[in-house]
């Protein structure tokens, strides 16, 4: 299996759609005809020895008008975000039963986990720390120095496997019994499910959501 890293997703194409007419669009389309018979009704009723400036009509209109544009335009933006999630989806798509690796918890279910884990310049020791859902720290792991990935089993000292569930790792690097960095330790996991929309999203197994953008390398599965 390959690495690929970094990954640059490739918007692919999607039929357009005609998005229905929204309820902010029937508001403002049944305000500015309200408007338009309450104006009409001012300009018949008006005291005739003292009318209404044309400027003041023109200055109402116009105000009336900007803000039907602001709604139009707020309306056509929220339909074209969600076209071009949708344009990329169906790349997304073809990474589904594919091993993505990310800054994310994973869902141990007795499957080892393989990690990109790459200690500090400066360290003469390096851990892999293991954390449970609920933060309490469950196993530590010697690196090696020049290590770029490392697999944590989930077996304790005993060769007993830990519970299913979610986990995340990081890596602490020392250097004379001091801690001098913590990095995160980027995590590979099977691609479950792809969603579309203004921020595309892939599910990972145990339901685990991560925003597409933050992947940084994929396998095949």
């Amino acid at each position: 299996m390959t690495d690929v890293s970094p990954v640059s997703p490739v918007s692919g194409s999607a039929p357009a759609t005609t998005p229905p007419a929204s309820k902010a669009d029937k508001l403002i389309s049944s305000d500015f005809n309200t408007f338009l018979k309450m104006l009409t009704t001012q300009l018949k009723n008006q005291d005739p020895l003292n009318p209404m400036d044309n400027s003041e009509y023109a200055a109402q209109l116009a105000t009336f008008s900007g803000v039907e544009q602001q709604v139009k335009t707020n309306t056509l933006l929220e339909s074209l975000g969600t076209q071009l999630g949708l344009s990329g989806l169906s790349t997304y798509a073809g990474w589904v039963g594919k091993d993505a690796r990310a800054d994310m918890p994973v869902w141990y279910s007795g499957r080892p986990v393989n990690l990109a884990a790459q200690p500090d310049p400066k360290a003469d020791m390096a851990e892999l720390v293991v954390t449970d859902a609920a933060g309490g720290v469950v196993a530590r792991q010697p690196v090696p120095l020049d290590a770029r990935t490392v697999t944590w089993t989930g077996l304790d000292p005993q060769g007993v496997a830990m519970a299913t569930g979610r986990y995340t790792f990081a890596l602490e690097s020392f250097a004379q019994g001091a801690r001098i960095a913590t990095t995160p330790a980027e995590a590979y996991a099977r691609v479950t499910e792809a969603r579309g929309g203004a921020t595309p999203t892939l599910v990972f197994e145990g339901g685990i959501e991560v925003e597409a953008k933050k992947i940084t390398a994929l396998r095949g599965g």
